[in-house]
């Protein structure tokens, strides 16, 4: 029997559109369903809607679901419409009337609010300590080559120096802004919607102080409006986050196939890393560089997704909102993934020495040239003109060498600092 079924059989095609995936999805909310009926009952307790007995029953029970959900002993079968309703059935069927009675002053919009809220909790934070490991271990690889040299482009043209200390620094100092982007919203989800119902509150004496800490919420989302507006906009914004991570790894993954490449040829990876041929025996191909970056482009959509599902919905709930699952919950996971296998894959990145004797890149050091003849007393443009003619009369003489001693720069990298910023982030 679903929760709302009042006697009326429902139409099996209607039941199976408007359900849809949702059982499979709901499997990763089992576990705070549970944890969010247990602050539920434990306050109704308090309150005197449940005796101390059918307080302490409930928990009990719904530990025991937990205990299930953990070894990957709970299902949802399709005679259920939603973990919900699957988890008030366990509680009616093993303690009776106290189980009829969990539901008492909630609505499953603000039942699966704050397992929405709860799972975007634990999922973020799992996600910072990813982006953490990956920046130590890139910080540890600028530490290690920061003085190999390694061209510089722009518009894919030879540009000027730089260096696989900067290289992978600038990737570790860029996930420091993910890192920020993760705790927006961090502080966004982390708050309680518990008690909202089904969006305009309750005529019981409920105590959402009280869930609020018993669930570890930051704090309230008051205006019970609110709480139901979050839905989709929490989900929003961390998708938002999350395409921050994976823009960043998107760009590095894609940094990487090209230095592989025969064309640049400035980094090799191991066998393990890389794949081979059908046809050609020669072949050792970048796939999980490749897989990174079309996974993370994917997960840059999602903001967009959920914008068109949500951008003209009127305040309080619709159904559209389930459909917010659908996308994000499998891209929680897609990141994850990504961040795991670069986290597995960089360590094992060789850098190439001696890049720079190619011919091909004496053109890197023309401003550094110029510079020289600038600090020597010589106007900017006239220095300009001067190493263009040099340049154009094949006599220019390429120093090879780099003097840079401002913050962040190729002699410079301020590794340290770069450290700091993300521990004071983090």
């Amino acid at each position: 029997m679903k929760l709302w079924e009042k006697g009326i059989p429902t139409d099996k095609q209607i039941e199976q559109f408007t359900v849809g995936n949702d059982r499979e999805l709901d499997l990763v909310l089992a576990k705070y369903d549970a944890l969010g009926s247990i602050a539920h009952a434990k306050m109704l307790g308090q309150i005197g809607l449940l005796t101390s007995e059918e307080t302490t029953s409930l928990v009990d029970a719904l530990n025991e679901i937990i205990a299930d959900v953990v070894i990957g002993n709970f299902e949802i079968e399709d005679s259920f419409e939603d973990v919900h309703s699957k988890i008030e059935y366990l509680l009616t069927v093993k303690l009776g009337d106290a189980g009829k009675k969990i539901h008492t002053a909630r609505s499953r919009n603000d039942q699966v609010l704050v397992d929405v809220h709860l799972y975007l909790k634990d999922e973020l934070k799992a996600i910072k300590e990813q982006v953490k490991t990956l920046f130590d271990l890139l910080m540890e690889s600028a530490d290690k080559h920061q003085n190999v040299l390694l061209p510089g482009y722009t518009h894919l043209q030879i540009a000027m120096p730089s260096s696989f200390g900067m290289w992978f620094s600038a990737y570790a100092e860029s996930l420091i802004d993910d890192v920020t982007m993760l705790n927006a919203a961090l502080k966004i989800v982390d708050q309680n919607p518990l008690g909202s119902a089904a969006g305009y509150g309750s005529s019981f004496p409920i105590n959402r102080t009280f869930t609020t800490e018993e669930l570890g919420f930051e704090t309230l989302k008051f205006n019970a409006v609110a709480a139901q507006m979050s839905r989709g906009k929490a989900e929003k914004t961390v998708a938002f986050a999350m395409s921050s991570v994976a823009a960043t790894l998107s760009k590095f993954a894609m940094d990487v196939c090209l230095y592989m490449s025969q064309n640049f040829d400035f980094i090799s990876l191991p066998a393990h890393l890389t794949t081979g041929s059908s046809i050609m025996p020669h072949k050792k191909n970048p796939d999980v560089f490749e897989l990174i970056r079309g996974k993370c482009n994917k997960i840059q959509a999602l903001p967009y997704e959920i914008t068109l599902i949500t951008n003209n919905l009127p305040s309080g709930y619709h159904r559209d909102l389930q459909l917010l699952k659908e996308g994000l919950f499998p891209a929680i996971q897609n990141l994850k993934a990504c961040l795991d296998i670069a986290i597995f894959s960089v360590k094992d990145i060789t850098v190439k020495d001696n890049i720079l004797k190619d011919k091909k890149y004496d053109y890197l050091f023309t401003v550094d040239t110029l510079n020289e003849m600038v600090v020597a007393g010589m106007p900017f443009r006239d220095a300009y003109k001067a190493v263009a003619e040099e340049l154009e009369a094949g006599t220019y003489k390429s120093p090879k060498e780099t003097k840079h001693t401002h913050e962040g720069s190729i002699n410079n990298l301020c590794l340290a600092d770069i450290k700091q910023k993300m521990e004071n982030a983090f």
